[in-house]
């Protein structure tokens, strides 16, 4: 069972608690339709679990880093460039 799942489990539990007792069908199909709205909007909401935005967010702060450092190195051929270019 994913995390999505178990969420609407336990919106269910919640919701059940407080349905009044001897609601027979009635409780059972608003069980049923809740549960297949819970789960189609989560999957339409496309969620992630915390470790999965961790790791992105790791891969996104490395990319982040090499960005900068190729940006510097540009900056510095450049300079190089320009130099040799005015020197040459």
């Amino acid at each position: 069972m994913n995390r999505q799942d178990n969420l609407a489990n336990r919106i269910l539990e919640m919701v059940s608690e407080r349905l009044p007792e001897g609601m027979g069908d009635l409780g059972h199909d608003l069980r049923t339709n809740l549960s297949t709205m819970l789960k189609d909007s989560f999957a339409r909401m496309d969620l992630v679990t915390r470790e999965e935005f961790e790791i992105q967010q790791k891969v996104l702060n490395r990319t982040r880093l090499r960005l900068e450092t190729l940006e510097a190195e540009v900056k510095k051929l450049e300079q190089q460039l320009s130099e040799d270019s005015v020197n040459g």
